[in-house]
């Protein structure tokens, strides 16, 4: 079964310094119908205006991704991180017992777009830990292994048995994923036109997958999104 998320549906917030499209419940916007799928808690798409950001926040038992798509973002914590993030880049902090940081865009002209995705834990009260990666963004039309509970494939190891896998597919090519028994799936398109077992997404929407034995993801333009995989 696949069930659409269409883009316009989501949760929309223009903050001046923000503009926020939350795809499940976040901060003010509450869905019932979204509150998550699975382990997957927040996919907010973000855009922050030049030299505008959020200032330092406490985060508690998530494990936290950013995906930036444009821009640059710069990041601090109370670990004593402090790195930019650049488009082709993910970054990972899992909050564990209990973290602060500070995410600004130092461009002084250029918003920055990004996807932060949250994902609740296995394990709670576990210490904080950091992690940034450059991708192979040449890579196409191949299955590209962003973070999984393993670390395989030189993937980020997260605190979740779930999978995020990159797909970046040319027009008129496709991608097939066999789930596992028991998990399901979610996708998030970024931008392209895909079609998910024959079914049409359109750019920022997003779709549920329960019990499908295959999954053709086929590009009808170039294309480019994120697959959860998870319990």
């Amino acid at each position: 079964m696949i069930t659409i998320r269409k883009s316009q549906d989501r949760g929309h917030f223009n903050h001046g310094w923000l503009e926020s499209y939350h795809t499940f419940s976040f901060a003010d916007y509450r869905d019932a119908r979204y509150d998550g799928f699975r382990s997957l808690r927040v996919i907010n798409d973000d855009k922050v205006a030049a030299q505008k950001g959020f200032p330092t926040h406490f985060h508690r038992d998530m494990e936290i991704l950013t995906y930036l798509l444009e821009g640059s973002l710069a990041h601090k914590d109370s670990m004593g991180n402090g790195s930019t993030i650049l488009p082709g880049e993910i970054q990972y902090m899992s909050a564990g017992r209990g973290v602060e940081h500070s995410e600004f865009n130092p461009d002084p002209n250029k918003p920055c777009h990004l996807l932060q995705i949250w994902i609740i834990p296995a394990e709670r009260g576990m210490p904080p830990r950091y992690s940034q990666k450059k991708l192979d963004i040449a890579q196409k039309n191949q299955w590209k292994c962003l973070a999984s509970r393993d670390g395989r494939d030189d993937s980020i190891a997260i605190r979740q048995s779930a999978d995020l896998f990159l797909g970046r597919v040319d027009s008129q090519k496709e991608l097939v994923f066999s789930p596992e028994p028991e998990r399901g799936q979610w996708v998030q398109l970024i931008k392209g036109t895909l079609a998910l077992n024959g079914i049409t997404m359109s750019p920022a929407d997003g779709a549920a997958i329960e019990e499908e034995k295959q999954i053709v993801f086929q590009a009808k333009e170039d294309a480019e999104f994120l697959l959860f995989d998870m319990v």
